[in-house]
């Protein structure tokens, strides 16, 4: 079994609980936190277990990219993370065993896609949804692909055009949220959920998967590898250097591109 540093895993009872465990950062993801996610859900598939449970510590569910990595990232990064992120997330959307989403708190951006893209998605009357990107200068492009398949082209256009946030309630009403739970019984929900789906056939709902996968795999194939292009490409604009300077020192951004040029 793999060793981590910014995820803690646990198995008990066929059930593998996965905690991404930054809290101090709001569990924001970096290129480790990925690749360590990654590889934890590799070994799942591979291990008995029957379910899998995805939550974070302490108050946030997950906050998106970590800022810091972005602004710092190396001249190859912003390809090869991209390609990692998308990576994770379709490993989730195609993943052969029934996974469960606990949503503690916070979920944005890339966030908001590892809450949403599981089958299952229990929150916390807390927890607030949203892909701020655009607010910040960047684009979400992967998760674009796969908010389209959950609420429509109309909905997601609003959705990540405003980068408004979304109350639990909001998201369940939108089929984003499975059920609203409150925190202290949170996990103990997506448990006994567990506990359900262990009594269904393991065959049949790894069949029920793959088939409901196939159909979007063709069309996943050419949209994310246009996401992966389109998430690199806006990392070098001026917009992005200045969205996240902006965001860090906390003030409303000057986009160069609403300049007038001369």
């Amino acid at each position: 079994m793999s060793r981590f540093n910014d995820i803690v895993v646990q198995s008990a009872n066929g059930v593998k609980t996965i905690t991404l465990n930054r809290p101090e950062k709001r569990n924001a993801l970096t290129p480790r936190l990925i690749e360590e996610l990654t590889t934890a859900l590799h070994e799942a598939e591979r291990c008995d277990c029957g379910v899998v449970i995805l939550t974070g510590a302490g108050q946030a569910f997950c906050a998106g990219l970590d800022i810091e990595h972005l602004e710092s990232g190396a001249p190859e990064s912003p390809r090869q993370d991209s390609e990692n992120m998308a990576h994770v997330l379709r490993t989730l959307y195609e993943f052969p065993k029934p996974v469960i989403a606990a949503v503690n708190g916070a979920a944005i951006a890339t966030g908001m896609s590892l809450a949403t893209i599981p089958d299952f998605t229990l929150a916390a009357p807390e927890a607030k949804f949203g892909y701020n990107e655009v607010r910040v200068g960047f684009v979400p492009a992967v998760e674009a692909s796969f908010l389209l398949r959950q609420v429509g082209e109309k909905r997601t256009r609003e959705l990540l055009l405003t980068g408004r946030l979304l109350k639990a309630q909001e998201a369940m009403q939108l089929g984003l949220v499975t059920h609203i739970v409150t925190a202290p019984e949170l996990m103990a929900s997506a448990q006994a959920l567990a506990c359900g789906l262990l009594h269904n056939s393991p065959q049949a709902m790894q069949a029920t998967k793959t088939l409901l996968a196939q159909h979007a795999r063709r069309r996943l194939d050419d949209e994310i590898e246009s996401a992966i292009a389109a998430n690199a490409e806006q990392r070098a604009t001026e917009d992005f250097v200045e969205g996240v300077r902006a965001f860090k020192q906390h003030r409303r951004a000057e986009w160069p591109s609403r300049q007038v040029k001369v």
